[in-house]
């Protein structure tokens, strides 16, 4: 008999004397003590950290309260006064116009360059660290000021475009018309995480597909979009709901380049800025609480409307 069946055995046996019951409830006990305490580093931070600050903000989403005065219980006015903010309004929709056209742009790069390096290239590994590198950088201070500087007035594109005789004379940060589209092009240009992941689904596909596909006559666009893709599609669902709720939650790169301002002309007040704005500029927490609300509400809508969809183009090998 194996030891499996044995244990098994043992276990449809239990305890059968009321002493017996008595030691394994006293020997349960001291296990479930041992894993509460191992537990209890984590359960902290859960309630302290995570759990208490969200009901906390949900309270002062209900009053006028300025980190000065105590908080005076308002109700849902925090919430009707968005209906009329009009500077809410045009953060909504950067932020939209961000999410709605650098996302998708995000990707499809990452892929298109994933697909590349799949071919077995030589310097693997130095290429996937060279674009994976802006992906942690791209979010940082440092380089949002060298953005700035780049796409100034006598920032290095406008030099390039000067010496190919063009009168270029823009300041692409500081034009309503560019300013935006300039920070959309940053986090385009940090595709290196989507990438990174898309990578390591392509070396997941079974090549016997395409050589089957290739034995029938398929092309390799055909092969791509009948193969690859359908494939490949858990790691693009993935990819797309984490993507769409860094790019919701983008703060530091609107914040460095517009100086906090969200300028010029507000083409550049992310929803984040300017609920930073309003908490830590003008001290109103009751409505930047609110405002915090409003976003996650934003973004578990667009999380469950991805969901939802997921079954009409999502394809599970199972």
């Amino acid at each position: 008999m194996s030891a499996i069946s044995e244990l098994s055995k043992l276990r449809r046996t239990g305890p059968v004397t009321p002493e017996e019951k008595a030691a394994r409830r006293k020997e349960t006990s001291h296990d479930n003590k041992a894993g509460y305490l191992f537990l209890l580093p984590w359960l902290v931070g859960l309630f302290v950290f995570t759990l208490g600050p969200i009901l906390a903000s949900f309270y002062l989403s209900l009053t006028d309260y300025s980190l000065i005065q105590a908080p005076n219980f308002l109700g849902l006015d925090n919430y009707e006064r968005m209906l009329t903010d009009d500077r809410l309004h045009q953060s909504l929709k950067v932020t939209l116009i961000y999410v709605g056209v650098g996302v998708p742009l995000q990707l499809a790069l990452a892929l298109g360059v994933a697909v590349l390096l799949n071919k077995g290239m030589r310097g693997l590994a130095f290429y996937r660290s060279v674009f994976y590198l802006p992906s942690m950088l791209g979010g940082s201070v440092a380089i949002a000021l060298l953005w700035r500087q780049i796409f100034g007035t006598t920032g290095l594109v406008n030099q390039v475009l000067q010496l190919l005789g063009l009168d270029a004379t823009t300041g692409y940060v500081s034009d309503p018309d560019y300013a935006l589209w300039t920070l959309i092009l940053l986090n385009v240009w940090t595709f290196g995480s989507p990438m990174v992941i898309f990578l390591a689904g392509l070396r997941q596909i079974p090549t016997m597909y395409y050589e089957a596909a290739a034995l029938d006559g398929a092309s390799r666009i055909s092969q791509f979009m009948r193969i690859t893709m359908p494939l490949l599609s858990p790691i693009i669902f993935f990819n797309l709901v984490l993507q769409i709720i860094n790019a919701f939650q983008a703060f530091t790169q609107a914040f460095v380049v517009s100086n906090g301002t969200g300028g010029p002309s507000d083409s550049t007040l992310f929803y984040t800025l300017y609920l930073y704005e309003q908490g830590f500029t003008r001290f109103d927490m009751g409505y930047a609480s609110a405002m915090a609300w409003l976003l996650l509400a934003i973004i578990a809508t667009f999380t469950a409307v991805n969901f939802l969809l997921a079954k009409f183009w999502v394809f599970y090998d199972d």
